[in-house]
């Protein structure tokens, strides 16, 4: 190697270097920049300030919290009740997208128009649009508590939420709780099981029905044994609102269904297109072996469509927990919306927006690794 820029090994290590260092100055620019202003407006840096009392209440807590408790307690608060919209609005938005995703393709006019109607509505309408279109009907849609809707026994609407009975508290329902955990860990076990027996001897096992046992049967056979509670805690009219039950509040229920209706409209065209990129052949052969629509969409088309849907299905999954930071806007109190709360009181804005930034990229990232074994396991094996 020649100390020229002519010499190509050079001239590669010494742009290398260039834009390294040029990197590296623009990072100590910005950090001494903003230590230096920090310190001209006598701003505190630092974490201290997790461990002082937050003197506000949040309105929905997934774990107990009271104004005495700490910042640090009321920014986990955030942390999980952003985790609980994103859990279960991906689990209904996947459901929801999938079974308008294959509607699109019926062979029904009307289920199939329907459906397109629906992905282009959702898909053109902003996401914070909806949002407030949801909260606005979940607020003004329904009555007062005292002349809540009753439709069933023990489930009231109002504008205050939805109210429903849950299992009265007993030490039982931990169990039950490992119970399921151990039934999807066995199924797991048994799906693997079943699949080298198939393998080995051309014996299908009625793995659907297996699983449906160890998922379901196991925590059933734990509450038998706990003595079969039955006992409900039912919502009831003190005062003017509800007392016990379980709560869905109009925040949450809004937030849930603008992020499950949105998401749903590009996941039903992920599904979509999924399902068209398999060959029409496959789809003959199946015929042509006597296979049913239902178990031939099943065994034939979903496994070999997941090849093509996981990888963008992952993005919208990212969209969806990144979307619920316009919560926001409708007062669900996400983290977002406790962490600005927070740095509003402390003045700790950068120590404020880091803990966002963190908590979005480990949540994301979490995800992504998730999906892209999943994506790993289902792929082509080729020799």
């Amino acid at each position: 190697m020649r100390m020229s820029l002519n010499d190509p090994t050079f001239r590669a290590i010494f742009w290398q270097v260039v834009v390294i260092g040029g990197f590296g100055l623009i990072v100590w620019w910005l950090i001494s920049n903003t230590l230096r202003n920090l310190e001209i407006r006598a701003i505190a840096t630092g974490w201290d300030f997790l461990t002082r009392e937050a003197g506000f209440a949040i309105g929905e807590s997934v774990i107990e919290f009271e104004p005495e408790h700490s910042y640090g307690r009321a920014l986990w608060v955030g942390i999980l009740n952003t985790l609980r919209v994103a859990i279960v609005g991906i689990v209904l938005a996947t459901i929801l997208g999938t079974l308008i995703g294959i509607g699109r393709l019926s062979k029904n006019w009307l289920v199939s128009r329907a459906c397109s109607v629906y992905v282009e509505f959702m898909r053109n309408l902003p996401l914070l649009v909806q949002l407030f279109f949801w909260w606005a009907m979940f607020q003004d849609a329904f009555p007062g508590p005292r002349e809540a809707l009753q439709p069933l026994p023990g489930l009231f609407f109002s504008n205050r939420g939805i109210k429903m009975p849950i299992p009265a508290e007993h030490w039982i329902h931990a169990w039950m709780g490992v119970a399921f955990l151990a039934g999807i860990g066995a199924s797991y076990f048994m799906k693997r099981w079943a699949a080298a027996r198939q393998a080995a001897t051309g014996e299908q096992f009625p793995v659907f029905a297996a699983t449906l046992g160890l998922v379901l049967g196991l925590p059933f056979v734990v509450w038998l044994f706990g003595g079969a509670p039955v006992a409900l805690d039912w919502p009831v009219m003190r005062g003017f609102n509800f007392q016990g039950g379980l709560t869905m509040t109009p925040e949450f229920a809004a937030l849930l269904v603008g992020l499950v209706t949105y998401t749903a409209g590009f996941i039903a065209e992920i599904v979509r297109a999924g399902i068209l990129a398999v060959p029409h052949g496959q789809t003959e052969a199946a015929s042509a072996l006597g296979i049913r629509k239902g178990p031939m969409l099943q065994l034939v088309i979903l496994p070999q469509a997941l090849r093509v849907i996981i990888p963008p299905m992952t993005s919208q999954f990212l969209n969806l927990t990144k979307n619920s930071s316009l919560a926001v806007a409708i007062g669900y109190p996400d983290l977002v919306s406790i962490a600005n709360t927070t740095l509003n009181q402390t003045g700790q804005a950068i120590e404020g927006i880091s803990i966002i930034m963190a908590a979005y990229l480990t949540v994301s990232l979490s995800i992504s690794v998730f999906m892209n074994w999943y994506n790993k396991r289902i792929a082509f094996k080729e020799r």
